[in-house]
């Protein structure tokens, strides 16, 4: 008992110093930027709140900013991006430092979407692997590097909940499920913000895009949203909401309108949700020149929507300029206050003081760091084993995987021996010509010991037209002067040759991404083409398909022996890939968007609501809820991957089966690998409240556990299951948790599970 006491009382030494310090520090700020801020004109304040873009980086629209340079020194810019090389931004953060009347110093952002030039699998498919340390190390590397070349501030992370792969920008996120998503959300924003945002190696994280923006109507960018409050909290929300939780610096607003009203400008989103309710104490930046657009909402002119969106709580501009050019005026007739530009003013010198730049702009300025901290080789094995783990197998009929390091084998499709499409969408910072192509990483991983033989096979579309699209920001699709026949029929001629047959098809990295979306699901009908006559050879078949977002694959899942998505898998690509497909890694990626049969289904996802008429199995039944031409079911449920091993789940258990508040649920189960090789498993616990005051999910993540078990062995894994896990937004928006029956499930996919029943009372 005395050992406890002592305990004790530590902790709340401990936590009283910590409270101490946090509001010493917080006392240090307020009285530097008041001083800071006595000696501001108004038009000083108001240059804080005016991000700015030179231009020359892949931008997000039409707009570039003009006369930066006069603009810093006059003290009109509070940000900038663009720029980047510690030299470089040495000089742009001089113009602010040593020649603008107040010496205030820059911010410095980017899109560091998924790594900066040591680039990892795009976010969807880094979220398959469900490692959530692996998750947070990825975007320790890529703050790392970033920094080390002048950029302290990122656009990242993308949280958006996503349930309809047309939506280009599915890419960019964590899938469907919000649980995950958070999950996903607090790892990155803890990777890149660290424990000290002055530490020269971490840099600022912007939790995006406030909010909804993932159900954009019809899949189509920039569209309207619309949802109830009851959606919103319970699916949408809580990945940002994990993100605030995290201490995300900054917040960045969504193109779409939330409720009617445009996210740049919704006071309800920005002051009453975000900082009200979450308490989120950091500053708001616009996307790119989203203040501007919306005046195509129909909400006014520049000055209107301006005043709207600083009203609304939105502290900075993005591009647009329209705070610069006209919130003084809008200050002289009585449409916004000066207390207003104050305190979004204060929130972006308090992000600055974070970032340690009154003590030293020039922190993130070492020319020596990128030499050493840019694309090491330490980075580049963490991008291949990510890019490995990423990788969802979907099929493999007779172990026709991992394949044997002798023989032959015909490597043929438009992506084999493609570089440009190896990094994904939004890689702006990466090299392409760095990317390891799939050809070389096979020929780097057998040595001699396999013959390969390769051909193109197929373009990755055939259509002029539909390729100028995708290449708008480069050459991703090659159109071959050959004719599709001549090309298929080289292909045919070395799969001959073979043993075996991999076939690398898919999406070229612009076919998914911003203002690239797709009202068809499908692998171009040209690469069809290829894999129908492929697999007409008889020879065994292994499809490496290479997306930004789920594809409707029920003809290649019958066609071929065995599916590899990958996803696109980043710099490492080639070296990653060749680690699956021969086995020196074993695949344990898990879906964490639901595949669906065709575009029709969309959108599906596993957490539905029943209806009141539902359909128990796919078999038709006349006045249930289904279609005439397909099955209710996905092709490919959220949670679904295979292994070149076999886990068998059994002896699930749970300690009780009757419940009060205060008692804490213990699930067990075990995890039996079956088969020849050791292998790590995802094990899945879903939820479902068997009644309530609002209609429930089926089913819902509520615990995932990933378990490495060797060949013959057996592992017990357990979770525990509190009254929190049960909680859920309420028709009055409250919180809570409601007593009765509920379904505790526990399985490899939410498709395959097994199930105990428990009842909690209050």
């Amino acid at each position: 008992m005395k050992f406890w006491i002592i305990l004790l009382l530590a902790l709340v030494v401990f936590v009283s110093c910590k409270t101490e310090k946090s509001s010493d520090e917080n006392m240090e700020i307020n009285s530097f930027i008041n001083e800071l801020m006595a000696e501001m004109t108004l038009q000083e304040k108001i240059g804080q709140l005016n991000l700015v873009t030179p231009g020359g980086g892949i931008l997000t629209g039409s707009v570039v900013s003009t006369d930066v340079e006069e603009k810093i020194k006059s003290g009109q810019v509070g940000g900038i991006f663009g720029i980047y090389g510690p030299e470089k931004v040495k000089q742009a953060q001089a113009l602010a430092v040593e020649e603008s009347r107040l010496g205030i110093p820059l911010l410095f952002g980017s899109d560091v979407i998924h790594g900066y030039k040591t680039t990892f699998p795009i976010p969807l498919g880094l979220s398959c692997s469900w490692d959530m340390e692996l998750i947070k190390k990825t975007a320790q590397v890529a703050a790392k590097e970033a920094t080390a070349d002048g950029i302290f501030w990122n656009f990242s992370p993308m949280v958006d909940i996503a349930r309809d792969p047309r939506w280009g920008r599915i890419a960019e996120g964590a899938g469907e499920d919000p649980f995950l998503g958070s999950a996903i959300a607090k790892a990155m924003v803890e990777g890149y913000q660290g424990d000290d945002l002055s530490d020269s190696k971490t840099m600022m994280a912007t939790v995006k895009h406030l909010a909804l923006y993932g159900a954009s109507e019809a899949g189509r960018d920039y569209n309207t949203v619309d949802m109830s409050k009851l959606r919103m909290y319970n699916d949408y929300l809580p990945p940002y909401k994990a993100a605030v939780e995290a201490g995300v610096g900054c917040a960045m607003s969504s193109f779409n309108d939330v409720d009617g009203i445009p996210a740049s400008g919704n006071k309800w989103l920005l002051t009453d949700l975000l900082r009200n309710q979450w308490g989120f104490d950091g500053f708001v930046v616009s996307d790119y020149t989203s203040i501007n657009e919306m005046i195509a909402h129909g909400m006014g002119d520049l000055q209107a929507v301006s005043a709207m969106a600083l009203n609304a709580g939105l502290d900075m501009d993005m591009v647009g300029e329209g705070f610069l050019s006209t919130l003084e005026k809008s200050l002289e007739e009585g449409k916004v206050t000066e207390e207003q530009i104050d305190m979004a003013c204060r929130r972006i010198l308090e992000a600055k003081y974070k970032l340690g730049l009154f003590d030293d702009p020039y922190r993130y300025n070492d020319i020596s760091r990128p030499e050493k901290d840019i694309l090491s080789k330490e980075n580049r094995q963490i991008a291949r084993e990510a890019a490995a783990r990423a990788c969802v197998l979907l099929k493999n009929d007779n172990q026709v995987l991992p394949l044997k390091k002798s023989g032959k084998i015909a490597l043929v499709g438009p992506l084999a021996d493609s570089q440009n499409n190896m990094l994904g969408t939004w890689a702006p910072t990466g090299e392409h010509h760095l990317a390891v192509k799939v050809v070389d990483g096979f020929i780097k991983n057998v040595g001699s010991s396999v013959q390969i033989f390769y051909a193109k096979g197929a373009n990755i579309v055939d259509d002029p037209d539909y390729a100028k699209k995708i290449n708008v920001f480069g050459p991703k699709v090659f159109i071959d002067k050959r004719s599709p026949k001549e090309m298929i029929d080289e292909a045919i001629n070395v799969s001959k040759k073979a043993n075996v047959i991999v076939a690398v098809v898919g999406e070229a990295s612009e076919m998914t991404g911003e203002a690239a979306n797709r009202t068809n699901l499908l692998i171009p009908e040209n690469q069809k083409k290829l894999i129908r006559a492929l697999a007409k050879t008889g020879k065994p078949l292994v499809l490496v398909v290479m997306s930004g977002r789920p594809l409707a694959l029920t003809e290649e899942l019958e066609l071929a022996d065995a599916v590899l998505f990958t996803w696109h898998p980043g710099v490492e690509a080639g070296n990653a890939i060749a680690d699956v497909i021969y086995g020196d890694y074993n695949p344990s990626g898990k879906l964490t968007a639901t595949f669906p049969r065709n575009v029709g289904q969309v959108p599906i996802y596993h957490s539905i609501r029943n209806t009141g008429r539902p359909q128990g199995s796919d078999e038709f039944q006349k006045f249930k809820s289904n279609y005439l031409d397909v099955e209710n079911t996905p092709l490919l449920p959220f949670g679904y991957g295979l292994s070149y091993t076999d886990f068998e789940y059994a002896n699930l258990k749970a300690d009780k089966t009757k419940l009060t508040e205060s008692e804490v649920l213990n699930i067990t189960v075990d995890i039996i690998n079956t088969g020849n090789y050791d292998g790590e498993e995802i094990v899945q616990l879903y939820i479902r409240d068997m009644v309530a005051s609002i209609t429930r999910p089926l089913k819902e993540l509520k615990a995932f556990e990933k378990v490495p078990v060797k060949k013959g062995e057996s592992k017990s894994v357990s979770f525990k299951i509190s009254v929190d896990d049960l909680k859920f937004y309420n028709a009055n928006l409250d919180y809570d948790w409601e007593e009765g029956e509920f379904e505790i499930m526990v399985g490899a996919n939410s498709a395959d599970l097994q199930s105990v029943k428990v009842n909690w009372s209050k």
